[in-house]
C-alpha cells in the first residue's frame, strides 16, 4: 500500500512547523511540489528548506506544475471545479508514477489542511476515480488565523459569541454574518464600506518577514489597507492576506 502524508506547514515562519510535522517530513520518502509559476517561488523555496532541515536518510523531490485557473470567469464555483479536476489528474499522474508500493509521499501544505484548501479533496477525487489506492494522514498546520490573531495580540473569540469563517466573495454578498467573522481569499477587500462599529485586524504574509499588519476602524484603516495591498501584490507578483472583522457592541444604557 502506498501512504501519503498531507503535512500542514503553518502560514509563512519555518518555527511554525510542529514536532509532528518535523516528524512527518523525517519518514517521507518522496515530496511532491506543486509549483505555482515563477512570482510563488519563494513557496516553493520555503518548503524546499524544511525538507532540507527535517528529511532523513534517502528521499526525493519531485516537481510538478500546477494547472492555470480561470479567475476571469463569471461561475467561480464552477472554474474552482474545473480547476481541482486538472489538479487531481496531475496528484494522480505523480502518485502513480513516482510512489512505490510501501513508500511514504509528502505534500507539504501552506497553513492548515483543514482551512480552505484544497489538498484533500483532491486526494478523495483520486481516490474515487479507483486508478491507485493508497491510504493517507493528515498532520494539521498553524492557521493563517491563528497567525493573525496572534500578531494582534488578539483573541480569535469573544465570550457567548460565533465566528464566522468566509470568503471576501462572500462577504460581499451577504455583508456581516457574526459580530465577529475572518475572511479569507478577499482580492476585492471586500469590507470597504463598512461602518465605524466594525474594526479590522488585517495581515499579509503573515510570519514572513515580509509580514504587513493593519488594525483599527474601517473608514480610518480601508484605505491605507488597499493601497498597501495593492503595492505589495505589484511588487512581490502574489499576496495572500487574512483578516478579522470585529463589530463593536453599542454602549450599555444606563437607564436599563
Amino acid at each position: 500500500m502506498k501512504r501519503l502524508l498531507v503535512i500542514g506547514i503553518g502560514a509563512g515562519d519555518p518555527d511554525h512547523l510542529t514536532l509532528q510535522g518535523a516528524k512527518a517530513i523525517g519518514v517521507a520518502d518522496v515530496f511532491f511540489l506543486v509549483d505555482k509559476g515563477e512570482a510563488k517561488q519563494e513557496l516553493v523555496r520555503l518548503r524546499q528548506d524544511l525538507i532540507d532541515a527535517h528529511g532523513r536518510g534517502t528521499y526525493r523531490v519531485v516537481e510538478a506544475r500546477d494547472p492555470e485557473r480561470d479567475r476571469s470567469a463569471s461561475a467561480y464555483a464552477e472554474a474552482v471545479e474545473d480547476w481541482r479536476s486538472r489538479r487531481s489528474q496531475v496528484f494522480e499522474q505523480l502518485i502513480r508514477d513516482e510512489l512505490r508500493d510501501g513508500e511514504t509521499g509528502a505534500f507539504l501544505v501552506w497553513g492548515d489542511p483543514g482551512v480552505y484548501d484544497s489538498t484533500l479533496a483532491i486526494l478523495e477525487e483520486v481516490l474515487d476515480r479507483g486508478q491507485v489506492t493508497f491510504d493517507y494522514q493528515v498532520i494539521p498546520g498553524i492557521s493563517s488565523i491563528a497567525a493573525l490573531t496572534a500578531a494582534h495580540r488578539t483573541s480569535l473569540t469573544r465570550v457567548a459569541r460565533p465566528v464566522h469563517l468566509t470568503t471576501g466573495r462572500r462577504l460581499a454578498e451577504e455583508g456581516l454574518t457574526a459580530d465577529d467573522v475572518v475572511v479569507m481569499l478577499d482580492a476585492h477587500c471586500s469590507f470597504a464600506g463598512l461602518g465605524p462599529d466594525v474594526h479590522i485586524h488585517w495581515g499579509a504574509y503573515l510570519g514572513t518577514p515580509d509580514e504587513i499588519l493593519v488594525s483599527g476602524p474601517v473608514p480610518e484603516v480601508a484605505d491605507r489597507i488597499r493601497d498597501l495591498r495593492s503595492q505589495a501584490r505589484e511588487d512581490k507578483g502574489w499576496i495572500m492576506d487574512t483578516y478579522l472583522l470585529r463589530r463593536t457592541p453599542p454602549p450599555a444604557d444606563p437607564g436599563a
